[in-house]
């Protein structure tokens, strides 16, 4: 089945590379000494830091009902899968270059790289993703609770094993994306596009306004304006001191 991409998810996802450039740019601002900002502790930008996750695992989650649905094989997926993992790899270099003391070790691309991987196996679990992404979300607040109540679960704040998030304390590192509560969201991005290709498909066929194309292009190259945008940024801010 040839396969076909979708403007409104890849538009979608522009939204998201350009809310997380500005984003980024405000952080090398800060980091830099131009902005004074607590990134790591004030909810104006840690609930940014959020919702901007929140929206690229939808499109992932999204994007893979799609590729199920044009029943791209095993070849393709593993292509893709190795450029995402390659990539994680090299932001865990270029982290530990610039911030040695908080390098990238399971940021984003880390986790999406595993969360595909999980996420294409269930695909066949249907409306059950929903329930399934709920309880990796609720895992997260019940992982608190259990480490209040049994302090031995402390082995799972250490490096080990802190990928999984059933944490009581967040890690010292630049990007965490843990396995819990974030494979809930691409579940739901799973569900959610597995019920729109079955109800809605005309949704996300739709052509898009001229205006969003460029929001369409981006989101074709998520994964290459993800790892030069920062490079850049910091290249320029560099240049200016």
């Amino acid at each position: 089945m040839p396969s076909r991409r979708f403007d409104s998810i890849d538009a979608l996802r522009g939204i998201a590379i350009v809310w997380m450039t500005v984003f980024h740019l405000c952080f090398d601002l800060n980091h830099f000494g131009y902005i004074r900002q607590d990134f790591y502790n004030d909810p104006v930008w840690t609930l940014q830091r959020s919702a901007i996750v929140s929206m690229f695992l939808l499109c992932a989650g999204m994007g893979q009902a799609v590729a199920v649905d044009q029943q791209q094989d095993a070849r393709r997926f593993g292509k893709r899968w190795l450029q995402v993992a390659g990539c994680a790899l090299l932001v865990t270099a270029g982290s530990w270059y610039v911030f040695p003391g908080s390098f990238i070790y399971f940021g984003v691309l880390h986790a999406i790289a595993l969360m595909l991987v999980i996420v294409r196996f269930t695909s066949g679990w249907g409306r059950w993703l929903w329930l399934a992404g709920a309880l990796a979300i609720g895992l997260k607040f019940a992982a608190l609770q259990a480490h209040a109540a049994w302090p031995a679960l402390d082995f799972l704040n250490a490096k080990p094993w802190n990928w999984l998030g059933l944490v009581s304390r967040k890690p010292r590192t630049e990007d965490y994306v843990p396995l819990i509560p974030w494979l809930g969201v691409m579940w739901w991005g799973m569900a959610a596009g597995q019920w729109l290709l079955r109800h809605r498909r005309d949704l996300l066929a739709r052509p898009l306004p001229r205006a969003a194309a460029p929001l369409a292009w981006l989101g074709r190259w998520s994964l290459s304006w993800y790892m030069l945008h920062q490079p850049v940024l910091f290249g320029l801010l560099l240049s200016l001191r």
